[in-house]
């Protein structure tokens, strides 16, 4: 539901009805997913009437933050679907055209999605498990990378 939600989020609902209309959520579903939401900071809750008081969500920077990522899971579960079995396509807001989203490099450009030639490694904050799982991981050598 969370991914759904912050789909419809940014489609531009706020509104507690819109989204359950849109989803065909439970309320209670909806109230508890919406205050995870706003608890993580990805949506902030504001009235928007007073008499009574009503409120909307809307998307703090930091749940905007994660619209390229809801976009690639989109391209990626429509790529492997025909072009008549897809419910929603990605277009160019101007010309109408379908656009292609894909993950790069934002240094070089390059495509991020061969596993051989980008991995994960241990960070800064690493656990002694995260350290050693990623030592132990076999490395390509330099000749193939």
């Amino acid at each position: 539901w969370t991914l759904l939600i912050l789909h419809d989020a940014f489609d531009g609902y706020t509104r507690f009805d819109q989204f359950q209309e849109s989803l065909g959520i439970s309320s209670s579903m909806l109230t508890t997913r919406l205050k995870t939401l706003v608890a993580d900071g990805l949506l902030e809750r504001r009235p928007y009437q007073t008499s009574p008081v009503r409120h909307e969500y809307v998307l703090t920077e930091l749940g905007r933050s994660l619209r390229p990522v809801i976009v690639a899971l989109a391209a990626w579960g429509n790529a492997r679907l025909t072009p008549t079995e897809r419910s929603m396509i990605l277009v160019d807001a101007h010309s109408g055209e379908e656009v292609e989203p894909v993950v790069v490099d934002a240094k070089t450009g390059r495509r991020l999605d061969d596993s051989a030639a980008y991995v994960f490694t241990a960070g800064p904050a690493a656990s002694d498990a995260m350290r050693s799982r990623y030592a132990a991981r076999p490395t390509v050598p330099a000749e193939e990378a």
